[in-house]
């Protein structure tokens, strides 16, 4: 089978990874242009596209498939993929490229559909402190992520499970199905099923100014945001006048303490009251400073017991 990939980020490089393992004939690779990284603000490749130039594989980077005169199109259409295979790509694909490829374009997708379409899937369900979530494989349609589903895997989201944790787990769950899907589509052995647009819920883009924890919320609520918003944008408070990044935590206790919010309750293990309950920073980052464990940080920089986190 001869397949176009279409993929940006880490998240999806397992699944390109998989297509390679597996023996399929990966003609080409479509990922989203270089962009300025690091200090020097050096344009740097896609993880995508660095693992295609590592197997010699033709890499296509158009700023966007709109507009473009129909170019890009012509280049699918000279590959002649059996199938297009998408997961985080990042860039919205017009009917006229989603009709080229005999048996579709799939796409991998970190949710279980219709729940969580959009931009932030796993974030998002890790937010809103969801215990259940999945990979689903579909056919691409028209609107965002409302195609027919192809295949599911379920997986339980760990109580103390960040965002970043699960997006690792998720892309190699993902990887797996589509090796699955890509067989059954050869073998039509698998039946696309419309989705249930009545159940479905929209995944909104996470942004920085979901960063500051506000302690007068619940353990739980505070607890959810350090691990949704894990590993970035990360959750922050404000230590004697420093930011400081928390990127995991353990709930304590859910019962009120009677102790000012934000204060702290156990300054060896870096425990604080919230507006109902207690949190233990497990993983923090000080200014200037890189991540490490609460205790490595406790050592450099012990608490005295006085100090309220804003």
């Amino acid at each position: 089978m001869k397949i176009v990939f279409m993929g940006t980020p880490d998240f999806a490089v397992p699944t390109l990874n998989a297509l390679y393992d597996s023996g399929y004939d990966v003609a080409a690779v479509f990922t989203q242009p270089d962009k300025p990284k690091g200090r020097g603000m050096k344009l740097a490749p896609s993880p995508v596209k660095a693992v295609a130039e590592e197997h010699n594989t033709l890499v296509y980077q158009p700023g966007s498939f709109r507009g473009d005169g129909g170019e890009n199109a012509a280049i699918l259409r000279e590959i002649a993929p059996d199938c297009i295979v998408v997961a985080a790509y990042g860039k919205i694909l017009p009917p006229e490229i989603l009709s080229i490829a005999p048996l579709g374009c799939v796409n991998v997708h970190g949710s279980l559909l219709p729940k969580y379409r959009g931009a932030a899937p796993i974030q998002r369900a890790v937010l809103d402190g969801e215990k259940i979530t999945g990979i689903t494989t579909m056919l691409m349609g028209e609107g965002l992520d409302t195609g027919d589903i192809l295949l599911q895997e379920q997986t339980q989201i760990g109580e103390n499970e960040t965002s970043a944790q699960l997006f690792e787990r998720l892309a190699v769950m993902g990887a797996a199905l589509l090796i699955k899907t890509l067989a059954a589509l050869e073998s039509s052995s698998v039946t696309p099923r419309k989705q249930d647009d009545s159940q479905a819920t929209y995944a909104h883009m996470i942004t920085k100014d979901m960063s500051p924890i506000d302690f007068t919320q619940s353990a739980q609520k505070i607890h959810r945001q350090i691990c949704g918003l894990s590993d970035y944008p990360c959750a922050s408070a404000i230590l004697n006048g420093k930011r400081l990044k928390i990127y995991s935590s353990e709930i304590v206790s859910t019962q009120p303490t009677g102790r000012p919010v934000g204060s702290i309750v156990n300054a060896k293990d870096f425990s604080v009251a919230c507006g109902s309950g207690v949190i233990r920073f497990t993983q923090v980052q000080a200014e200037g400073s890189k991540k490490m464990s609460a205790q490595d940080y406790l050592r450099g920089k012990p608490l005295c017991g006085s100090e309220i986190l804003g």
